[in-house]
């Protein structure tokens, strides 16, 4: 863990590589999930996201499409307000790089895993 690494209830650990108001199009984060490891099932409402894979293998969960197994240098685009969650398939952590736009605000998050049936 860096020192500018905090983790993330999602499931993750994150270091916020560049997201600022003065740059309201785009935010970057760097992801690492750790071996044997999944994410939680979440969204970001108006926010589209794209997974650049750096390193290890996983499995990342898009909408209703099948799994995909990804690998480094792969890239995943996941659409504004679809649920996704990535697994951790390999022995190593899997880091990616999570780009967001526009750019991520903690009010567009939402925790699938603990929201509340439909009536």
């Amino acid at each position: 863990m860096t020192p500018d690494e905090y983790y993330f209830e999602e499931g993750c650990f994150i270091v916020e590589l560049h997201n600022t108001p003065a740059d309201p199009a785009v935010s970057v984060a760097r992801a690492r999930v750790e071996p044997g490891r999944t994410t939680r099932w979440h969204s970001l409402a108006g926010i589209e996201e794209r997974y650049l894979i750096v390193q290890g293998a996983g499995r990342v969960e898009v909408g209703d499409r099948a799994p995909r197994e990804v690998r480094q240098n792969d890239v995943v685009r996941i659409p504004a307000g679809c649920r996704q969650r990535i697994a951790n398939a390999g022995p190593d952590d899997l880091v990616f790089l999570a780009i967001c736009t526009p750019r991520f605000v903690p009010a567009a998050y939402c925790d699938l895993d603990r929201a509340e049936p439909a009536p």
